[in-house]
């Protein structure tokens, strides 16, 4: 059994570690029967998450086509920086916006509520963004969603990736297979849409 499994990586930056990495997962991802998506956030501006303006004007539509997406998987990868040993402000502030969605097309919805994630970042300090996965994956199980255990961070990634942009070190490459499979077996497993 295929799954649908949405690749989000946060940062808008073309040269982004963290872009390269969920590029190079999603090219994992597309080598077995998945139907993989990679969406990037630049596609889907969000103001700053205020309750006054969602009180005066709603959940923006962007948030709402986000969130149609993200309810149609049965697994989602992200793929984010760290900032000051926490999750970055993009990747929140489209976390926070895309909760807020209740109903697409008419019917209720929980956007991340019993769906599979996984988490990766690359930094190139020693730690490989592992503070801010933390706290990402503090956030999604507040949320509902089912975040797998394994979770790849690469490190120095200013030189972990090839010009082709694969992971250069076996350990790195390692950590991000074995994650792109238990996301997608725990995906097919356990999956919103099996």
């Amino acid at each position: 059994m295929s799954a649908r499994i949405l690749v989000i990586p946060g940062s808008l930056r073309l040269a982004s570690h963290n872009r390269r990495l969920a590029a190079e997962a999603s090219r994992m991802l597309a080598l077995t029967d998945a139907v993989v998506t990679l969406v990037d956030l630049a596609d889907y501006p969000l103001p700053i998450y205020d309750g006054d303006h969602e009180a005066e004007a709603g959940v923006p539509e962007n948030a709402n086509l986000l969130a149609q997406r993200i309810a149609a998987q049965d697994g989602l990868l992200l793929v984010s920086p760290e900032y000051n040993h926490s999750l970055v402000p993009l990747m929140k502030n489209t976390i926070d916006w895309v909760s807020r969605v209740r109903k697409v097309n008419g019917r209720p919805i929980q956007p991340f509520k019993g769906l599979v994630v996984g988490l990766a970042s690359a930094s190139p300090g020693r730690f490989g963004g592992m503070r801010g996965l933390e706290a990402l994956r503090t956030v999604m199980r507040a949320l509902g969603a089912d975040v797998i255990t394994q979770q790849c961070s690469v490190a120095n990634a200013a030189s972990g990736f090839d010009d082709d942009g694969r992971l250069s070190d076996d350990v790195a490459r390692t950590s991000l297979e074995a994650l792109v499979d238990r996301l997608l077996d725990t995906s097919r497993s356990l999956g919103r849409h099996g």
